[in-house]
């Protein structure tokens, strides 16, 4: 870390019962390169205080309001260096903007915001402050995605003729939203939440397959369905995919699939070889070439990609998977940040993690596939977000 120092951050949302802030926590503890000296950690001032007292933060640093966060923060001369932004969907924007207008880079979580106007704003503002913007779409940080990365650019596959990739889950296959579950309340409820499952869930299929492949969206033909009656919002999408180049692909994502839990997969097919991973089992990787026997990759092995290779942390045999993931995302964003404090050039490495133009990619996929569920056509989904 060139700063000398550990990074520090403060947090908003993550307050008491929520489920993300504590897996952005422990991923950015998991390193020890950075430590959460303040927060705003819920939309009610007392909550947020216990969530700091419970996390033995200083009360002075722990905050009523975003807004104050920010303000008074960027007065310190102990400021902290990025916030980290873990509310629910609807508050993306709002705190984000705040942040990067004081100042401060940010790492948010996905989707970015539920308007494509509000993500190009913010690529906007990133741009003009000079601002990291770091997304957490965490899958990308596993260390076989990684190789399934290097393994389509170093030409491994041949051009990529098709990509199949499913996020099924099952836990939203009765209405829990009704019976006070929080997760399940805000996620199912569209001021908040934007999209159901496709938002949810369908943004990381979406982006695992334009991290893997490099390929971008052409068109696309979706059904988006409700099947829990009364829900006022998608809980199973399927759609068909043209990419740029011609590579043709599939995307399913439910949250009514019962015996489901968390089974994000993806299979990619070139003109010679085919891949395929399962982030339930994320330690492996299937490789399948026109001649000769299915070859399988393991995490933790000299012979991976480099990128695969500096994202693990233990040897071969050791499970890395969930956090050391997400802390992949963190790592790598800190590194980046410490680098622009310092007035250095990161790395390659070091930028390896889904920015701002990433959100408003995958904003524009979701809008895209709720379009063309309520028309019930294909429509258009090329997009270049703002540089």
């Amino acid at each position: 870390m060139p700063l000398g120092r550990k990074l520090r951050y403060g947090m908003v949302g993550g307050g008491p019962g929520a489920f993300i802030g504590a897996v952005h926590r422990m991923a950015a503890a998991l390193d020890s390169t950075m430590e959460l000296v303040a927060g705003a950690f819920s939309s009610s001032p007392e909550r947020s205080r216990a969530q700091g007292a419970e996390l033995g933060l200083d009360p002075e640093r722990v905050y009523d309001s975003f807004a104050d966060m920010a303000a008074i923060e960027a007065q310190r001369s102990d400021k902290i260096d990025f916030v980290s932004i873990v509310t629910p969907n609807h508050m993306h924007f709002p705190a984000a903007k705040v942040f990067l207008e004081a100042g401060f880079h940010v790492v948010c979580d996905k989707p970015m915001t539920n308007t494509l106007e509000d993500a190009e704003t913010l690529c906007h503002l990133a741009r003009d402050k000079g601002a990291v913007f770091a997304l957490t779409h965490n899958y990308t940080g596993y260390p076989m995605v990684k190789q399934a990365r290097a393994m389509v650019q170093d030409g491994r596959l041949g051009a990529v003729r098709k990509i199949v990739v499913e996020y099924p889950q099952g836990w939203l296959a009765t209405p829990l939203e009704r019976e006070g579950h929080k997760q399940a309340s805000w996620r199912t409820d569209p001021k908040r939440a934007g999209a159901g499952a496709l938002g949810d869930i369908g943004s990381h299929a979406d982006n695992l397959a334009r991290y893997i492949t490099g390929l971008e969206l052409e068109s696309l033909c979706a059904d988006v369905t409700t099947f829990v009656e009364g829900r006022p919002i998608d809980d199973d999408v399927n759609m068909l995919v043209h990419y740029k180049g011609g590579a043709r692909g599939v995307l399913h994502a439910s949250q009514v699939s019962i015996g489901e839990e968390n089974n994000l997969n993806i299979r990619v097919h070139g003109t010679s070889g085919s891949l395929q991973w399962f982030q339930e089992h994320p330690n492996w990787l299937y490789f399948r070439s026109l001649s000769g026997p299915e070859h399988v990759y393991k995490r933790g092995n000299d012979y991976l990609a480099e990128a695969a290779r500096l994202n693990s942390r233990l040897p071969s045999g050791h499970p890395e998977a969930f956090l050391e993931a997400f802390a992949n995302i963190y790592v790598n964003a800190g590194r980046t940040i410490a680098a622009s404090l310092c007035g250095e050039n990161p790395s390659a490495h070091d930028l390896d993690f889904p920015s701002v133009q990433d959100g408003a990619r995958g904003v524009h996929f979701i809008l895209t596939a709720l379009r063309s569920g309520r028309e019930h056509a294909w429509v258009d989904a090329s997009y270049t977000p703002p540089s």
